[in-house]
């Protein structure tokens, strides 16, 4: 990685540490650090920016849970994943429902980069890759 390159990513994680307010993305933080970046003239803002928005786009993806099911999903349902979800990970967890026909039954839920697999798809994917 080119000297310039790993500054920018140094900046933007620091950027993106006053960013956080009790471990949570604060919109009147990253206010904040974005009209800063606009009023210093950095080396490399753009470089800047792109490292900054992905550590908080990846912060976000941690608080929310895209639900993918083959059939119909309850309301519920929705919510009682998302309870047991922010229970899990001890910060408010939202769920989404996203239709997905190619699981065939069951769920899969995606929060941040964790995947929990409770499908017929998944379940004869792992029977195909052990034989």
């Amino acid at each position: 990685m080119a000297a310039h390159a790993k500054k920018a990513q140094m900046l933007a994680r620091q950027l993106f540490k006053l960013s956080l307010v009790d471990g949570t993305v604060s919109t009147d933080r990253v206010a904040g650090v974005l009209a800063y970046v606009e009023k210093h003239k950095l080396a490399n803002p753009v470089m800047v920016l792109r490292a900054y928005r992905r550590l908080v786009v990846t912060e976000l993806a941690k608080s929310h849970a895209i639900v993918e099911h083959a059939g119909a999903i309850q309301d519920a349902t929705l919510a009682g994943i998302a309870a047991a979800l922010t229970q899990k990970y001890r910060r408010p967890v939202t769920a989404a429902a996203k239709a997905n026909p190619a699981l065939l039954a069951g769920l899969r839920v995606k929060v941040g980069d964790d995947i929990y697999e409770s499908s017929i798809a998944g379940q004869l994917a792992a029977l195909s890759a052990a034989v």
